[in-house]
């Protein structure tokens, strides 16, 4: 019988983070069902202005966008909104020495869930010293989810996206929107990936 138990507990270890997103369905069933239904192209819109305006202000900040895998687990450490996403909510909340600024905005069909949430940072080495925490937790969150995360970096102010473990930087506004709608940019000198070693 201590097989049994043995198993149970490797189940319920491998399956966490499952267990959380249902659980946090079962805790919110109806909470999103209230909110205004924004469609795709107006959360675009709302995300690239936000973008736009926090890169001339040289402010830092990660936007994860939720493809197909719930982003429920990195919930967890931040703090739950459940607010329409909103181009003047984005910059309040990536304002800095705001309370929430320094960690990542989690947004679900044009529903902002969370601010200020921790994502895990990806192992993979970098030789872009120009790339830091917020890139590395972007790729890292691109790497265990299909996420779409927008990144403005705090140093020099560029737009940067990364998706399925790759980043591609030094994106205009224009490309940003092409690429929430779904348009991923071509493999061209344009755009730097990450340089992995090993």
């Amino acid at each position: 019988m201590m097989w049994v138990a043995v198993a149970i507990l490797a189940a319920l270890i491998l399956l966490q983070p499952e267990i959380r997103a249902l659980a946090y369905r079962i805790r919110y069933p109806g909470s999103i069902r209230f909110l205004r239904r924004i469609p795709s192209t107006e959360v675009a819109d709302e995300i690239v202005d936000a973008v736009d305006r926090l890169s001339r202000a040289g402010h830092g900040a990660i936007i994860a966008i939720e493809q197909g895998g719930a982003l429920d687990p990195y919930m967890d450490r931040g703090t739950e909104l459940q607010a329409n996403v909103s181009s003047d909510l984005l910059v309040t909340l990536f304002t800095p020495y705001t309370p929430l600024h320094d960690g990542a905005v989690l947004i679900r069909n044009g529903v902002v869930l969370a601010a200020g949430c921790i994502l895990p940072l990806s192992q993979a080495i970098f030789t872009d010293r120009m790339l830091g925490t917020r890139h590395r937790a972007a790729v890292g969150l691109s790497e265990a989810t299909d996420a779409l995360v927008v990144v403005v970096s705090e140093e020099n102010a560029a737009i940067s996206v990364a998706y399925k473990g790759q980043l591609f930087r030094s994106l205009s506004t224009l490309e940003l929107r092409d690429m929430l709608s779904g348009q991923m940019p071509r493999r061209t000198t344009e755009y730097a990936t990450v340089n992995v070693q090993g």
